[in-house]
């Protein structure tokens, strides 16, 4: 238990927060008395009737957040009523409204997968915890194994301590510059798109088309474009 603590301290917690104080718990505040975080922990919650939808979700943002801002790969816990959380470290603490603004700039970039930013910075399940009530448990898990977990409520039993250690110690934290730039990138206002080519009455003006244009127009009008070419004799 000794060294889990140490990775959660390494990672998420702030020596002043209550959750640096009382260890993992269902109700985890991570936030410090000046208002400062260090873990930006995302849920993902399964919606009535939608399937795995939760956890595509969750691969979504976290691929992207890798891919598009560099980051280091997240840890994923899955919760003990059903769903996921995305744990995001940062190096350095950054005040609870910036993290909010930050997951608010990744729902503008990514429309209708993430929650609401006031969901960040309030409680959460720091795993490995039980509830009590369900009789299940939040644990962290291989973000490999996630799809198995879709229908699930947390897991049966507790979690070896030794595995939860596994799974968070080759993990890394987001850099105080990466993050900066990235809430700086996610409050900078898009580009305008480009203005789609001109239609005549009955389609596309070919002269003034791309390839990419035509497809584009066929497609929305459930035409599967083929193109063939004859070679010479």
């Amino acid at each position: 238990m000794d060294k889990l603590l140490s990775e959660l301290n390494r990672l998420y917690l702030l020596p002043d927060s209550p959750a640096a104080q009382r260890g993992p718990g269902p109700a985890a505040d991570l936030v410090s008395g000046a208002g400062l975080v260090r873990a930006i922990a995302i849920p993902f919650r399964k919606a009535p009737g939608a399937d795995a939808q939760h956890w595509e979700h969750l691969c979504t943002v976290a691929n992207g957040l890798q891919a598009d801002f560099g980051f280091p790969a997240p840890a994923v816990s899955v919760t003990s009523t059903g769903g996921f959380m995305l744990w995001l470290s940062l190096a350095a603490p950054v005040p609870v409204a910036d993290a909010r603004r930050f997951v608010a700039g990744l729902g503008l970039l990514w429309p209708d997968t993430l929650p609401p930013a006031d969901t960040i910075g309030v409680p959460v399940e720091l795993p490995p915890c039980p509830n009590a009530a369900a009789g299940t448990w939040a644990a962290f898990i291989h973000p490999g194994m996630g799809a198995s977990f879709a229908d699930e409520s947390g897991l049966d039993m507790a979690p070896p301590a030794a595995g939860q250690v596994a799974f968070l110690e080759g993990l890394d934290s987001i850099a105080p510059g990466q993050f900066s730039a990235a809430l700086a990138r996610l409050e900078t206002p898009a580009a305008p798109a480009a203005a789609p080519p001109p239609l005549a009455a009955d389609g596309l003006l070919l002269e003034d088309a791309t390839l990419e244009d035509i497809v584009r127009v066929l497609h929305a009008r459930g035409i599967e474009p083929t193109f063939r070419f004859t070679l010479p004799r």
